[in-house]
């Protein structure tokens, strides 16, 4: 989803060691993702849209956030994420191919505060039509990967059970080996 590839642009190193990559920073890798969402714009963010792409972030991670723990977010909030929305310049056309119908965007404007605009249209999609319930964020401390748990029981905990998942089941192991070792001997 547009919104979530967007959010996960700010990486936290999942393994621990702390190191946080923004890859909105990264010019290949805001190539790749304006590719992949077929987004239309004329130009690299300049340093006044690039604070304005990461004040858009900070605020779609409060409202993540906010829906990932159950609550419900700021009036505020709402408020910001709307006027973000209204600079929206897209046309929408509903087209079918051989098996189904789609809905594509097409851009009417090529500038940064457009994208924007989708990115937020794209979260409040969700929290509209969708369950919003399902957002969570992973359980890995050092992850905080967020991701959208499409599972029929709602319980996945981990942004991937191989990766997080794992490492966490190993850290816990770990724990409870080092606790055992620790409580003191009983002599018969």
């Amino acid at each position: 989803m547009l919104w979530d590839d967007f959010l996960n642009s700010l990486h936290h190193d999942w393994r621990g060691d702390g190191a946080i990559d923004d890859r909105l920073d990264q010019p290949e890798w805001l190539d790749q993702w304006v590719e992949k969402h077929q987004l239309s714009v004329d130009h690299r963010p300049s340093p006044k849209e690039f604070i304005a792409l990461k004040q858009l972030r900070t605020l779609l991670h409060r409202l993540v956030t906010d829906f990932a723990a159950n609550s419900s977010p700021s009036e505020e909030d709402i408020e910001a994420l709307n006027k973000v929305m209204a600079d929206g310049a897209v046309i929408r056309q509903l087209a079918r191919n051989s098996e189904r119908y789609q809905l594509n965007l097409y851009a009417i404007g090529h500038q940064w505060s457009h994208t924007q605009a989708e990115i937020a249209a794209s979260l409040a999609q969700l929290i509209a039509e969708g369950e919003p319930s399902r957002i969570r964020i992973c359980d890995n401390p050092n992850c905080l990967w967020v991701y959208y748990d499409d599972t029929r029981n709602r319980s996945k905990r981990y942004c991937d059970d191989k990766l997080c998942g794992n490492l966490m089941k190993v850290r816990r192991f770990r724990a409870r080996q080092k606790a055992a070792a620790n409580l003191p001997k009983h002599e018969h």
